[in-house]
């Protein structure tokens, strides 16, 4: 068994759980885009990243793929942290503005403004399909083509694969592919108009520069009431 720190509270864990599963065993909430119970962890989008360590030696890294180990500390929280989810959903935003799943992220996440160039892609190379039609499946009728900026997913040649059974898991587990109505201006580019959100609170002055990781904030409904 392994014993770590998160956000302050000491948790034990077994050998190969990841960061990620460990928050969750403690109900902290971490978001996440490519990560997706039943397939194999990719860390494609970064969306989930934690810091670990303390000081100058902290550093970030995606909770999905990286393993729990003895004596780490880490924030799930940190301003650091929030601060690299939100640009990394400005960056999603910019690629695939019109994205049902992005746009419900970036809208939960406070940010209310897309500051990079818009483009109009069909997808984010997140890899979700093509590990759904790898690992449950069992076609592999898909793969990633290419590197760099040239970097997609297909098939070999563009040549349907006889490997596929048009069952359709492709598309379901694809962000991209789930669209809403939306202005095709950048300065609109989020709407959440049609998400159930709650603003956070963001003062947590026991953790120094943690930022509220409640969801739904428990000050804020005790507020309430």
């Amino acid at each position: 068994m392994i014993t770590l720190t998160i956000n302050g509270l000491d948790v034990t864990v077994e050998e190969g759980t990841t960061l990620l599963e460990a928050a969750r065993f403690l109900g902290f909430p971490i978001p996440t885009l490519c990560h997706m119970e039943g397939l194999k962890s990719q860390g494609a989008c970064r969306l989930c990243v934690v810091e670990i360590g303390e000081g100058k030696k902290a550093k970030l890294v995606s909770s999905c793929t990286y393993p729990a180990e003895q004596g780490l500390k880490v924030r799930t929280a940190s301003q650091r942290v929030v601060s690299a989810r939100k640009m990394i959903l400005e960056l999603l935003l910019a690629s695939c503005p019109q994205s049902k799943v992005i746009q419900d992220l970036a809208s939960a996440h406070q940010v209310r403004e897309q500051r990079f160039r818009q483009e109009y892609e069909d997808c984010i190379l997140c890899g979700l399909c093509v590990r759904i039609c790898e690992e449950q499946m069992t076609a592999k009728a898909i793969g990633f083509r290419g590197r760099g900026e040239n970097r997609s997913i297909g098939t070999p040649f563009d040549v349907q694969s006889d490997a596929c059974r048009l069952c359709g898991a492709c598309m379901y587990v694809c962000p991209a592919c789930q669209l809403r109505c939306t202005y095709m201006e950048k300065e609109q580019a989020i709407c959440g108009g049609c998400a159930n959100l709650s603003p956070p609170c963001l003062e947590v002055e026991e953790f120094g520069d943690m930022m509220c990781y409640m969801s739904p904030c428990l000050a804020c409904e005790i507020k309430k009431e």
